[in-house]
């Protein structure tokens, strides 16, 4: 029945196409996470009245943020061409729309951690420093769990970003659903395979949203 339905696609390239775009965004969401919370944390501590506060420090790494952040992600993948055949070996496959993806992805997260962390109550902050709590105690055992919430619902709107620019970098050969759609549905004139494609972008794309509400639900005290 459902070969009749979608005769074109070849449900063991569909699966393997969803493995790839499941490897590139899971794989660039952990470094995304990692380098998005340092970054956030550190926008936020430099800034102006806080704990590290240093303008010229705060300056350089937003301007850092900002540049990467808005630049277009087809763009990037361009551009971080050399780094990527450095680090991977290679400009093809899902492995080589790593750097891209993180280094594309985890600027825009930070900003959101930023974000987050402006929420935080000063009262609590200030009621740890008296208590003479040490900075790197108030990161970890203030900051960021008052933030988690805010932390949380910041990385599910990046992973389904992520999960858009996995799309776009199958287009120029990284592999996934993106790839397979444009090479197979567009390019070949195939409908089905590029409908089947979006339907399971889809779906992955509801489930990571469910389970980041869920979370941050869950997190969420007030």
């Amino acid at each position: 029945m459902i070969e009749n339905l979608f005769p074109n696609v070849d449900w063991e390239l569909m699966w393997k196409a969803t493995e790839e775009t499941l490897f590139m965004t899971g794989f660039s969401i952990i470094f995304t996470f990692l380098l998005g919370i340092i970054l956030g944390v550190t926008l936020f501590l430099t800034d102006k009245g806080n704990m590290w506060g240093n303008v010229f420090i705060n300056k350089i790494i937003s301007a850092v943020v900002n540049i990467f952040r808005s630049i277009p992600f087809i763009i990037l993948l361009v551009l971080l061409i050399p780094l990527t055949i450095v680090l991977v070996g290679s400009m093809i496959g899902p492995k080589a729309a790593l750097p891209a993806l993180i280094i594309g992805a985890a600027p825009f997260y930070a900003r959101l951690v930023e974000i987050g962390l402006r929420e935080v109550d000063k009262g609590v902050i200030e009621a740890a420093k008296s208590m003479g709590a040490k900075p790197l105690t108030i990161i970890f055992k203030v900051l960021l769990p008052e933030s988690m919430p805010a932390l949380v619902s910041g990385i599910t709107v990046t992973t389904i970003a992520l999960v858009g620019s996995t799309a776009m970098a199958g287009v120029i050969g990284a592999g996934g659903l993106g790839n397979l759609a444009y090479l197979q549905g567009f390019q070949r004139n195939q409908g089905d395979v590029t409908l089947v494609a979006t339907i399971i972008v889809l779906i992955i794309v509801f489930i990571i949203q469910f389970i980041g509400d869920y979370i941050t639900n869950k997190l969420d005290k007030r």
